[in-house]
Formats: C-alpha cells, sequence, structure tokens
C-alpha cells in the first residue's frame, strides 16, 4: 500500500496539487474540521459508496491516526482503485481545515 506522511500531503496542498482526498472519519470527528475539499464517505459506507469514486483518478485517504484510512485504502485497492494511505491522519495535520 502507497503512503505519504501528512507533512507530505500538506506540502502537496501547499504546491496547490489538485488532490483528491478522502476522509473516512465519522460525522462528529469531521465536524471539527477537515482538509478543505476533502469528500466526506465514513469508513463503514465506503464499500456502498466506492461507485461515487473514479479509477482513474488517485485518492489520499485520511482518518484520526492513519488506521481506518489504511483499512479503507486495502479495501478500495482491492477493487482497483489507486489509493494512497495518509499516515498520521489528522492527529499530525497541520495544514488548513474547514
Amino acid at each position: 500500500m502507497k503512503e505519504l506522511t501528512a507533512k507530505e500531503v500538506e506540502s502537496l496542498f501547499r504546491e496547490g496539487k489538485l488532490l483528491n482526498i478522502i476522509d473516512v472519519r465519522e460525522a462528529e470527528e469531521v465536524a471539527t474540521g477537515k482538509i478543505p475539499g476533502s469528500i466526506h464517505i465514513p469508513l463503514g459506507l465506503l464499500e456502498f459508496r466506492m461507485n461515487e469514486l473514479e479509477k482513474e483518478k488517485e485518492y489520499i485517504l485520511v482518518c484520526r491516526s492513519g488506521g481506518r484510512s489504511g483499512r479503507a485504502a486495502k479495501l478500495l485497492g482491492s477493487f482497483g482503485y489507486n489509493v494512497i494511505n495518509m499516515k498520521g491522519g489528522m492527529l499530525e495535520w497541520e495544514g488548513p481545515v474547514e
């Protein structure tokens, strides 16, 4: 599984790269702030909503600490999606939030 640290993702974000970020945390967690432009799909719903994603795109998966997003990356990867897990999750994210 491909992984990037929160610092690496933040650097790409600040450079203005087009990032497809999926936040797999629960709604209460996302209410405390998420990466601007990220899509919220809770881990429990990901299998049912993956048809909303495009296999040609690369997705960065985010959660609180990197564990759930790692599981999400394995799930999507097993269906042929191009995914990257953000290690450290939002606990290590120091960039902007909305």
